[in-house]
């Protein structure tokens, strides 16, 4: 039987900092620890990251937070994402996003969008069909109006970067984790796994959707729901075939609060109300990102409430199919893998932060946009913390 993934380069009696889960925010978390010089452990339940943070596009999608602090967070956390993605030889491509406009009304929530992001660090510009024809030629040209073309845009592939980053924080930062053991409880100085005791002076959860092993009370009263997502991925396209830009069309522009200012936005939502209504009963905008083995990333639905059925609907993947042959032809659209994710949110603040204990920070809620919020909010949070603690002492 082959041992646990382990990766500690230190007998330690005691870290500075324990961190609850091995997902993106918590990798973020225990990366701006270690650039304090704290000692940092990370902790995961499973043998790998499997949650939210390797299922989804990979996308690092500042173009989707509304101007203001959220979008400084995101672009924040873009510079972050690029140089330790650059540092660690991770796969990633700034290949930017296109928003295709196929209808009058998307035409001008584009223009009324780009007309505000320029003043707040987003580069975009409204360009015509013959641009994007030449920028990205699988992209629909039959009644394309035009599309929103924004530079600030990274794909990643989750799963590669969730796998690959632990080893490099521990040889670089000297970060360890433990894998395959659950925190069971905390009782300071010592944290609890299913197998050791760990003594630490600060203890920092950041375990996605799982709200009953730790704290669940502090987390009940966070009013958090779920929300479960189905995606697929094609096989790998042929011949160094690449759809260019990350793909988004109208149905996206219901789904982001960066559009929500815009003044024609409320005739795009009532004309999809009447064409297909059965995306908003199951919150359906379409998407498609491509990775760096050539597989073309295809979703979304939202589907809220604490339940998550564990059965995907074909019925949702069917919708998700044919409004993205509305706006983009895949060469080789052979469906090879579907799935479904499920992330935690907070029906009105894009994450929440709490202290069930004074060495306890919990961190969840980021919803959907945990891949590009995560290192820009982890700095932000990390030094709320652990600097209002450096004042009062």
């Amino acid at each position: 039987m082959s041992s646990l993934p382990l990766f500690r380069s230190r007998s330690l009696d005691r870290y500075d900092d324990v961190v609850v889960g091995a997902g993106i925010i918590g990798l973020a978390h225990a990366y701006h620890l270690a650039r304090r010089g704290r000692r940092v452990v990370v902790v995961e339940r499973s043998l790998h990251a499997h949650g939210a943070s390797i299922r989804n596009f990979g996308m690092l999608w500042p173009v989707g937070q509304p101007a203001g602090e959220m979008r400084n967070i995101a672009l924040r956390s873009r510079a972050l994402w690029l140089d330790v993605l650059s540092k660690s030889g991770i796969w990633h491509d700034p290949c930017g996003s296109l928003h295709l406009a196929y209808d009058a009304d998307e035409e001008a929530v584009l223009r009324e969008f780009v007309a505000e992001a320029r003043t707040s660090g987003i580069d975009c510009a409204f360009e015509t069909a013959e641009q994007i024809a030449i920028r990205a030629p699988a992209v629909r040209q039959q009644g394309l109006r035009g599309a929103m073309w924004s530079e600030t845009e990274i794909c990643v592939d989750p799963r590669e970067v969730v796998r690959s980053l632990p080893e490099w924080l521990h040889t670089t930062l000297d970060i360890d984790f433990i894998f395959g053991e659950p925190v069971t409880g905390y009782s300071s100085p010592i944290v609890q796994t299913s197998i050791r005791a760990i003594k630490t002076d600060r203890l920092w959860v950041c375990s996605g959707d799982e709200f009953q092993l730790l704290y669940p009370d502090a987390i009940q009263q966070l009013g958090l729901t779920r929300c479960k997502l189905q995606m697929m991925r094609t096989v790998p396209q042929k011949d160094g075939w690449r759809i260019g830009p990350m793909l988004a069309a109208g149905s996206t522009l219901r789904h982001y609060k960066s559009f929500e200012n815009c003044p024609s936005l409320p005739l795009v939502k009532e004309r999809f109300a009447r064409e297909y209504p059965l995306f908003d009963a199951y919150g359906i905008h379409v998407m498609t990102a491509q990775n760096g083995s050539g597989e073309v990333v295809i979703g979304d639905s939202h589907e809220y409430g604490t339940h998550i059925s564990p059965f995907d609907s074909e019925l949702i993947d069917g919708l998700i199919l044919e409004y993205l042959a509305t706006f983009v032809d895949i060469r080789a659209p052979k469906i090879a893998q579907r799935w479904h994710g499920v992330y935690a949110k907070h029906p009105d603040k894009p994450y929440v932060f709490v202290h069930p204990e004074p060495d306890v920070t919990v961190i969840t809620g980021v919803g959907g946009a945990g891949m590009t919020l995560s290192f820009g909010l982890a700095e932000k949070i990390v030094s709320n913390v652990l600097d209002v603690e450096q004042d009062s002492a």
